[in-house]
């Protein structure tokens, strides 16, 4: 009975012991978590005074109000991401020649707080991949009808940094949409092949959200196809048919490679045209 009375206490000290290390390490987890929350913060769009608003022909527009709440909220409670980013969009909309006297002297209190001189964007290097993607799939497909294009939405008032094949008539440091503002704020949700009218425009669109790990949304690649003109236009006779398709087709150069898988390849070979040839 003693060996078991043992046993059964020896069980209970290494039940205890398990259960504390448990609940050390759930602590040191918690500690860490809260430690790195209090360091680096939330990003500004997860705040309702994120400085974008939405005008009524959807084109987003820098807030100056929303801006003002940021800059007091940063001022009495530390977020070193979300105020960052705060400083970053307020430089980027000059936002010094925006803000009365007293209010400047706020600004610059932020400023000095989260060290401002110091703050250096590289969303733009993180980007410029991407800038080149865009480059040369649209030269790739040039008078399509399909416009292809990058937005930086580090600086949403002149997001559209990269654009081929301009059908929807905007420039280069143009602003973000609504699609892209509410993209951003919804950090999970892809938002791919849907139908935009617009007035007698219509158009088919695709938005590809670009991530970084510590930043969220930081770009988004949008594909917009010109649906009138392909159906109304390129349609309209069998010449202007031959055109689309001799651009959509259209190469620079010939290579001397494989793609095709070994079943595929060994097909082609034996005379398939193309992969929903019925022959094989």
């Amino acid at each position: 009975m003693i060996n078991a009375l043992q046993s059964e206490i020896g069980i209970n000290v290494i039940a205890s012991i398990i259960a504390s290390l448990v609940f050390l390490a759930a602590g040191f987890v918690w500690g860490t978590y809260k430690e790195r929350r209090r360091k680096f913060g939330r990003n500004l769009e997860e705040y309702d005074f994120y400085p974008f608003t939405v005008s009524r022909e959807n084109f987003g527009e820098f807030s100056l109000k929303d801006f003002r709440l940021g800059m007091h909220y940063f001022l009495k409670n530390e977020d070193h991401t979300a105020a960052r980013q705060l400083i970053f969009i307020g430089e980027q909309n000059n936002v010094r020649t925006q803000l009365e006297p007293a209010e400047q002297k706020v600004y610059a209190q932020l400023f000095d707080k989260y060290q401002g001189k110091k703050i250096a964007d590289d969303t733009h290097e993180f980007l410029e991949n991407y800038e080149r993607i865009v480059r040369l799939i649209g030269k790739s497909f040039p008078s399509t009808g399909i416009e292809i294009l990058l937005h930086n939405l580090a600086d949403p008032a002149h997001s559209l940094v990269a654009l081929e094949n301009n059908v929807t008539g905007r420039h280069l440091r143009d602003g973000t949409t609504n699609l892209l503002i509410d993209l951003k704020r919804r950090e999970n949700e892809d938002k791919l092949n849907y139908e935009l009218n617009i007035g007698a425009r219509k158009f088919k669109c695709t938005t590809i959200p670009i991530k970084r790990k510590e930043f969220g949304i930081v770009g988004a690649i949008c594909i917009n196809v010109d649906a009138n003109y392909l159906t109304e236009d390129v349609m309209k006779s069998q010449e202007r048919i031959e055109a689309f398709f001799k651009n959509l087709c259209r190469t620079d150069m010939q290579l001397d490679e494989n793609i095709l898988s070994k079943d595929e390849y060994a097909k082609a070979l034996k005379g398939k045209r193309h992969f929903k040839d019925e022959a094989f």
